[in-house]
């Protein structure tokens, strides 16, 4: 009969429907602003049939490496915090990797992760996702697009964000803030990493050219800084402030998107010091915002991992709320932290509310030798020859979380170097390790007068128990950085070295800690309501738990880019309605609607939702 489908026909459509092919992986390559050639996978999600559609992901690789072109991959988490392109293409998500430019089979000068060259570069790459049939779009030439990757791949993610709106979220892991701080703190040279990253640098960039790729070079400023700083042990300021041009640090300001930032205790390239920067200063810029920091990263954890699967699951269900656009999706405290027991503990916010310090005072003299440190390392060990200071024994359950303190009043005579470090370090007298073998260069001036500086160690995430003692060294030289290069003699008439401690109420620990994101007050936004005549007011209804202050109801257009008003500060205790004034008259249709506050312990609490207009 017309108009109906017999029962073979239907059965005839059910076999072509669940024969038809899926969509297929494919290499490309896409031409970028100056004519580099830079060559790429697309995946589509696991499952996507032709014709359906869904958000992209692109994974940046980690320096002196290629793209994951292995459809099925899984990362590995467990080091590095990376997801693979298999997990991202299970969870429903279609995947772009590439070769960045200079590596891999990509052509070009290697320009560390450059605003104006491998942010461009990657513009390129979403322009390509954008004319994939695949690719769920957001507008004409505006796909759907999140990034994800480590270390390199991870830095490129807070450049693409800052200069290209079209990224919609970010979970950068493993990157830094400021390649000077990262790689040349006060002046010192980290040797370990130097040779290490100079050596697969050009091994990446040099060996495709020889079977069928494009031969990348690496900046001259690199080579002359690896060359500079191995020889001399400091670099020339034309090479730091090429470094410093990099960013992200200056570039911050403009990135206004959901952001994770995942960075590892172990990690002695890009220390806590780095994610922390980062996260408080997109903090200020009140987006969508989570820090994570696990057992991992560039270094060695020797402390344990903890609960398998945690970091992956968090990345998962930050990508499914804010770029499937999964209400549902629950993303967790905004802080999560595996400390050195390989717990993981929650908060909900960084800093924590602090308790007293762990104090420890000394005096000392410290010959200082010329003389090599041994073979480089990329991890601290406990020092043979060093000052040694004390510390108060903590009492049990002790949470130390953040950056020591140190304090040095010396005097002391060398020569000939003009750049002349010792090493601090805190060690853990129960393990006979170096806590998160992280170890800080104190610059010294050896003129025979007496000087005091006042310097933050690197960042520790320690849980101190009853058997625990904490001892600070303070070394002549450190296998992590160069070797000592001046020789004579430094004495400390007063070492002072505090360790931050947490309140132990402000965390829940375990795998399933909801931590002070449960304990602190919460936001609760109405809906919009009660526009005015002139269509330039808009009232919302705010709820909060507990008693917020300065709490600031923002109005943005459809993809959370353009701020159309914003209300005046107010204290909000339980419910307030509160006005916001628009720079123009609002019309029907979507809207971003967020409300930021502040805690009376300092915390940001702040949340986001899409409201219709009708």
């Amino acid at each position: 009969m017309r108009g109906t489908l017999s029962k073979a026909g239907l059965a005839a459509l059910l076999l072509m429907l669940a024969a038809a092919p899926l969509a297929h992986a494919r290499d490309d390559s896409v031409t970028s602003f100056d004519g580099t050639k830079i060559v790429l996978s697309f995946f589509p999600a696991e499952g996507l049939q032709p014709g359906q559609k869904a958000p992209t992901v692109l994974i940046g690789h980690g320096w002196g490496q290629s793209r994951d072109t292995d459809e099925n991959s899984e990362g590995r988490e467990d080091l590095f915090g990376a997801l693979g392109t298999g997990t991202f293409r299970r969870a429903g998500y279609n995947v772009l990797t590439w070769d960045a430019r200079g590596f891999g089979q990509s052509g070009g000068t290697v320009e560390s992760d450059h605003p104006n060259f491998e942010a461009r570069d990657v513009q390129a790459l979403i322009d390509y996702v954008a004319n994939q049939p695949e690719a769920q779009l957001d507008r004409a030439g505006d796909p759907r697009v999140g990034m994800s990757g480590a270390s390199y791949g991870g830095g490129i993610q807070f450049i693409t964000a800052a200069r290209d709106s079209r990224v919609d979220v970010i979970a950068p892991d493993i990157a830094w803030n400021s390649l000077l701080t990262a790689l040349f703190k006060d002046r010192a040279v980290k040797s370990g990493w130097g040779t290490v990253l100079w050596g697969a640098g050009n091994a990446s960039g040099l060996a495709p050219g020889l079977v069928g790729g494009e031969t990348g070079t690496l900046d001259p400023h690199i080579q002359s800084a690896y060359v500079s700083g191995l020889t001399t042990g400091d670099i020339s300021d034309a090479d730091r402030a090429w470094f410093d041009e990099h960013g992200p640090r200056q570039l911050l300001g403009n990135v206004r998107v959901p952001t994770l930032v995942t960075q590892g205790t172990a990690d002695t390239l890009f220390t806590l010091q780095e994610a922390i920067d980062n996260y408080a200063a997109l903090e200020r810029n009140g987006v969508p915002l989570k820090m994570m920091w696990f057992c991992g990263g560039h270094g060695v954890c020797l402390t344990g991992t903890g609960e398998e699967g945690r970091l992956r699951n968090a990345v998962i269900a930050w990508f499914n709320r804010y770029l499937k656009g999964d209400p549902a999706a629950d993303t967790g405290p905004k802080f999560e932290w595996l400390a050195d027991d390989a717990k993981w503990r929650t908060a909900g916010g960084y800093p924590l509310p602090a308790r007293p310090a762990l104090i420890g005072n000394g005096t000392g003299t410290l010959p200082i030798a010329q003389s090599g440190s041994g073979e480089p390392q990329i991890a601290a060990t406990p020092a043979a020859n060093a000052v040694n200071v004390a510390i108060a024994k903590p009492a049990p359950d002790t949470q130390i979380l953040g950056a020591p303190r140190l304090e040095l009043t010396y005097s002391g005579t060398a020569g000939p170097a003009p750049n002349t470090h010792v090493y601090a370090q805190i060690v853990n007298l129960a393990t006979g390790q170096v806590v998160g073998n992280q170890v800080t260069p104190i610059p010294v001036t050896l003129d025979g007068a007496e000087h005091t500086i006042t310097r933050p160690l690197e960042p520790l995430a320690a849980a101190a128990t009853a058997s625990s003692s904490y001892q600070l060294q303070i070394a002549p030289s450190s296998a992590v950085y160069g070797p000592q290069r001046a020789a004579g003699a430094v004495t400390f008439s007063r070492i002072h070295v505090e360790l931050p401690t947490i309140d132990a109420t402000a965390a829940a620990a375990g795998a399933g800690g909801s931590g002070r994101a449960n304990l602190q007050p919460r936001l609760k936004l109405g809906s919009l309501f009660r526009v005015a005549k002139s269509r330039r007011k808009v009232r919302v209804a705010i709820t909060a738990r507990g008693t917020l202050t300065r709490v600031v109801v923002t109005i943005k257009d459809a993809r959370g880019r353009k701020t159309l008003g914003r209300s005046k500060p107010v204290t909000v205790n339980r419910r307030r309605k509160v006005t916001v004034r628009l720079r123009g008259p609002i019309k029907r249709g979507r809207y971003v609607v967020a409300a930021t506050g502040r805690t009376d312990q300092g915390d940001t609490v702040s949340l986001s939702r899409r409201e219709r207009l009708r």
